[in-house]
């Protein structure tokens, strides 16, 4: 057996060190979240909203789709305007608009630039100075202030209500009418919509900097970068440099190169037995993978044409229906749901082969469970969407049945609890054939890091029960990216490394050795970045300069595995080489062979590019974000999916042949048409905004005047190329799946001794 007891300690102390940096700066976060007063007062004592009244009003925002209708401190949708940013500059015009008549009886744009630059060194003063008084918890404003503010509060009242007048302002930013019916409420969440705008516009006490670390870019207030915003950006990406260059010179001078591959077998091993009942059952799974995946495709393309036609679809008014936030809210989860399905699937599916062969008593029945539990946990959540955001169901259960509001857990409470009794009831099944794997003699240290892994996924979901409805935004932020991005991009990845390495392990076209040193140096690189680099996501999101510091620098780490995928790449195509029989898993390699370059590119690159503070300062927000998403999501965990996808469709119906013109189309079309969508499109857009969020502010860049130009326009009008493009691929696939699991299947024989022999040789 090989010795592994350096690999292992390795990976064991990276896990240590990652979690008590991200428990220990998780802890700052909230120490130093920005306070929601019990009340706000004017200087003459004027209850102008309490703390109770703000959450009501991130209620009520949350109940219109939250995250995606717009956007709060850079998170979330990008065709309406970020409201923290948008409502900052109106209360700042607003404010200096009234100054003006008041000191001088005439308006803003008529007084001279001597009076002007007074009056913005008394709109600095009022603003960055830090009138929240701790002993009180009480924030005081002047009444110059309160009157911008019930100004600026009227147009968003106006604004997310049917007032014929800003019709057109509604439909540029892809809002149906009346988007929040009760005036109330209305009036609720504009209050929520200040408060952001107060923690960003005020100097965080013995910092001068404000809460969010000086973001949005306003130069009216002087929010500008700070210098630790630069000195880390710096660091970043020396660290990132430094860590690429020691990869390298590890990769060429410590890698063994002393083993020889083993002998690929005359017949693929995985076909030596009998299919499991369990293993049978999966062809449902596939189904609802592609019919998952065919729905977010084509809510894609009509999310996208939003944009353009912000209330209609190709002239239909649409938008009183299925509105943008609606189905924006469906593309994703959609998308995660199927994702999710293809790589539970994977799972299922190695559980028999890793418990020689056979199901444990009552497999297929778990199986058929999970499978009607996911899909009422899909079907419930999509109807509770739109009850919500249509404003029928009650407020009071919205949260819980209807959208939580935040981008990527936007399912009801409910059904987020549903989700994970499903991955758990996963978990347990997973276990089930892999413990008595465990207990047989053997080399079981990758098997034993496949199960890390799997519980991993099972448990760590349950991080988003950490916040409720009327969470500090600030707190709930810290929460939702341990799913976002540790659950998804953390274990996840390691969870797929791990079962391809066995998968390919079990095939016996790698040797166990090579497949579980690789996958144990890939895990340790995977959370080396990914568990602190979590806090890149929360530089603007009111924590502090620490929580900039970490994420900056393990952030940049993530990228460094990244840069040797296109030899993993290689690698795994090169298998195909190694047995004839390979040739009826070409398909699936094919599409294992995207994941590596869609992640060195989409999440190595485009991520990167995002990712150093000082970028992330003046983009945060912008359609360079989606760029990342799009490339990341579906070029790695998409091809991913389908990639085990059509592996087991290639075991479970064992007689069936890949249509090889289906299958060119499915694969080059999916690439072509990312390729399309991303450098057509999407980063396009997101470049322009770029030099217009640097040199204007941020509200500028996501301003109805700039995302209406005709430039912007007419790009986003050409990505419905690349969005052809990608649908034709993805219809190509999904014809594919579904032809093989609708294809009569063989009668195979009841498991025999020879093949239990055979599965212990393959769980050994």
């Amino acid at each position: 057996m090989a010795n592994y007891r350096r690999l292992w300690l390795t990976l064991i102390a990276i896990l240590a060190i990652t979690f008590v940096l991200l428990g220990y700066f998780g802890a700052e976060v909230y120490r130093a979240a920005p306070p929601i007063p019990a009340k706000v007062v004017t200087t003459d004592g004027e209850t102008l909203m309490t703390e109770d009244s703000i959450l009501d009003g991130q209620t009520a925002w949350q109940s219109v789709g939250g995250m995606q209708l717009g956007s709060i401190w850079g998170h979330g949708a990008y065709q309406a305007p970020d409201w923290t940013a948008d409502w900052l500059h109106r209360e700042l015009t607003t404010w200096l608009e009234i100054a003006a008549r008041e000191e001088y009886g005439k308006n803003w744009h008529d007084l001279s630039g001597q009076q002007q630059n007074a009056l913005e060194y008394q709109l600095k003063q009022a603003y960055r100075t830090n009138g929240y008084t701790p002993e009180t918890d009480t924030l005081v404003v002047e009444e110059r202030r309160a009157l911008a503010i019930a100004e600026t509060a009227d147009y968003y009242s106006r604004l997310f209500s049917d007032d014929p007048q800003l019709q057109p302002t509604r439909e540029n930013y892809a809002m149906k009418e009346n988007t929040l019916p009760s005036a109330e409420r209305r009036e609720r969440m504009t209050e929520f919509f200040f408060w952001t705008a107060w923690a960003a516009a005020t100097e965080r006490p013995g910092s001068d900097a404000t809460y969010t670390n000086n973001w949005p870019h306003e130069p009216l207030i002087d929010n500008k970068p700070t210098a630790e915003n630069v000195v880390w950006s710096v660091i970043s990406v020396i660290l990132l440099i430094a860590g690429v260059g020691g990869l390298i010179w590890a990769w060429a001078f410590l890698r063994r190169h002393d083993e020889e591959e083993p002998a690929a077998p005359m017949k693929d091993p995985l076909t030596s037995f009998a299919l499991t009942p369990s293993q049978r059952a999966l062809g449902k799974y596939l189904l609802l993978v592609v019919g998952l995946f065919t729905f977010q495709v084509m809510l894609g393309g009509f999310t996208a044409h939003y944009t353009v036609e912000g209330q209609s679809f190709y002239g239909i008014n649409v938008s009183e229906w299925f509105p943008y936030s609606l189905v924006r809210t469906w593309h994703i989860q959609a998308a995660l749901f199927w994702i999710a399905t293809g790589f539970l699937a994977a799972g299922l599916f190695l559980a028999p082969i890793i418990n020689g062969g056979t199901d444990p008593k009552f497999q297929k029945l778990g199986v058929d469970i999970l499978f009607w539990a996911l899909f009422v946990v899909v079907a419930g959540s999509f109807i509770g969407n739109y009850l919500a955001i249509a404003q029928i169901m009650p407020e009071h259960l919205s949260f819980w049945l209807g959208h939580q509001g935040y981008e990527y857990v936007d399912l009801g409470r409910f059904w987020q609890i549903g989700k994970f009794i499903g991955i758990v009831l996963w978990l347990v099944l997973m276990l089930r054939g892999i413990v008595p794997a465990l207990r047989q003699p053997g080399d079981k240290h990758l098997l034993a890091l496949l199960t890390a892994s799997v519980v991993a996924i099972g448990l760590f979901y349950g991080a988003g029960f950490f916040y409720g409805e009327r969470t500090h935004i600030s707190i709930m932020e810290y929460w939702r990216w341990w799913i976002v991005h540790l659950w998804v991009e953390g274990f996840f990845e390691v969870f797929a490394t791990a079962a391809l390495a066995f998968i390919f392990c079990s095939m016996g076209l790698v040797s166990r050795t090579i497949a579980t040193s690789a996958s144990l140096a890939s895990a340790s690189l995977f959370m080396l970045g990914g568990v602190p680099g979590t806090f890149h996501h929360l530089y603007f999101s009111g924590t502090t300069t620490p929580v900039m510091a970490v994420g900056a620098t393990f952030s940049a780490l993530e990228v460094v595995p990244l840069v040797v995928l296109g030899y993993e790449a290689w690698e795994n195509w090169r298998l195909k080489n190694r047995a004839p029989w390979m040739e009826n898993i070409r398909w699936p390699l094919t599409f294992f062979v995207a994941v590596a370059f869609w992640n060195m590119l989409g999440a190595g690159v485009l991520g990167f590019m995002i990712n150093p503070p000082i970028a992330l300062y003046y983009i945060q927000g912008l359609n360079t974000t989606p760029t990342h998403a799009h490339a990341a999501l579906f070029g790695v965990y998409g091809f991913l999916a389908l990639g085990f996808s059509l592996l087991i469709l290639r075991y479970i119906r064992p007689q069936i042949v890949f249509d090889e013109r289906l299958m060119k189309i499915g694969f080059w079309w999916l690439n072509i048409g990312l390729v399309l969508m991303l450098f057509t499109s999407l980063l396009p857009v997101g470049l322009i905004q770029f030099v217009a969020s640097a040199s204007e502010g941020l509200w500028y860049a996501r301003s109805e005047a700039f995302m209406q130009s005709d430039l912007l326009q007419f790009l986003r009008w050409f990505r419905t190329v690349g969005d052809v493009v990608f649908i034709v691929g993805a219809l190509a696939v999904a014809w594919q799946v579904v032809k093989g699991v609708l294809s009569p299947t063989l009668v195979t024989p009841v498991i025999g001794e020879s093949d239990e022999a055979h599965g212990s040789q393959l769980q050994a």
